[in-house]
């Protein structure tokens, strides 16, 4: 297992969306372990592989303060997202120093490939369900701060520029 650096915004692969995984191999499970060393070493709570440069739709969520959730996924697909919307602060490792407040769906249902290669459909709650929509978006081409208003999108870019 091997912590992996991150791709910096605005490298073309974080607006790229990630190809489907065919099928779970002992590669994708060695990336699927970079992923959770390399997510355990910052302060989140999940990682999209395009983050780390791997343009595969693989992700990691784990939510819990003790770690003792990991949630492997490969091919998540939102299948239902609840009326009641939640906002929450997202930021990314891709583009540090600067967070957000965004909208999203408080739950999510959804459809994705597991670690031992069968189709999985689980709803997720709270900040899970968060990270999992934060995830789904990376592996599309978007980042979290696309979900901004063009006005504050721009601010939020130049404060990071800045910060650098």
């Amino acid at each position: 297992m091997t912590v992996r650096p991150f791709v910096p915004w605005p490298d073309v692969r974080l607006r790229t969306a990630a190809a489907d995984v065919s099928e779970i191999t002992d590669d994708v499970r060695g990336i699927w372990a970079d992923m959770v060393e390399t997510m355990d070493a910052m302060p989140g709570v999940g990682l999209a592989a395009p983050q780390i440069g791997v343009m595969l739709r693989l992700a990691v969520v784990d939510a819990t303060p003790d770690r003792s959730r990991r949630i492997l996924l490969a091919n998540p697909e939102v299948l239902e997202a609840d009326a009641e919307i939640e906002k929450g602060t997202e930021a990314s490792p891709n583009l540090p120093g600067v967070s957000a407040e965004i909208p999203r769906p408080k739950t999510v249902t959804v459809r994705f490939l597991n670690a031992d290669g069968v189709i999985d459909r689980r709803t997720f709650e709270g900040l899970e369900a968060r990270s999992v929509q934060h995830q789904i978006d990376h592996l599309a081409g978007r980042m979290y701060f696309d979900n901004l208003g063009r006005v504050k999108r721009d601010m939020l870019i130049r404060k990071a520029r800045k910060a650098r």
